[in-house]
């Protein structure tokens, strides 16, 4: 009895901090336009769609999510300036199939030259400029 006793605890221990040791990765968006100046973020993967989300200038939009054991993308289409008409397009966030990642952070940083990246422990770098459409 003393041994499935233990066994039991033990389970739940595990099964109990699940949330802990699987921490979900996440993605960071964050506008960092001038006044005025809307940002548009469209984010897909195979499986979902995110919708449309409008950033003012200082406001964040973010997300989590668990790496599938089979290839997790997010594609993210932005845009701004007059009429939006500024874009880029993108792949925010990309697994390798079969390895599974817990609590990746990627973050991007909208500037008037392009969008910035950085997992957070550097400074973010211009990934890519703007495209005017």
């Amino acid at each position: 009895m003393n041994r499935l006793s233990c066994f039991l605890i033990t389970i739940a221990l595990i099964v109990g901090s699940g949330n802990a040791i699987w921490e979900k990765n996440s993605v960071h968006f964050k506008s960092s336009l001038r006044p005025g100046n809307t940002l548009r973020i469209r984010c897909t993967s195979n499986d979902d769609d995110l919708g449309v989300h409008l950033l003012s200038p200082g406001q964040t939009y973010d997300f989590s999510f668990h790496d599938s054991l089979l290839k997790t993308y997010f594609d993210c289409t932005l845009h701004q300036g007059p009429n939006f008409s500024f874009h880029a397009s993108f792949t925010a966030y990309k697994s390798g199939g079969g390895i599974i990642r817990y609590g990746k952070t990627n973050f991007w940083d909208a500037r008037e030259d392009g969008m910035y990246f950085t997992h957070g422990q550097e400074a973010p770098k211009l990934e890519y400029k703007w495209t005017h459409v």
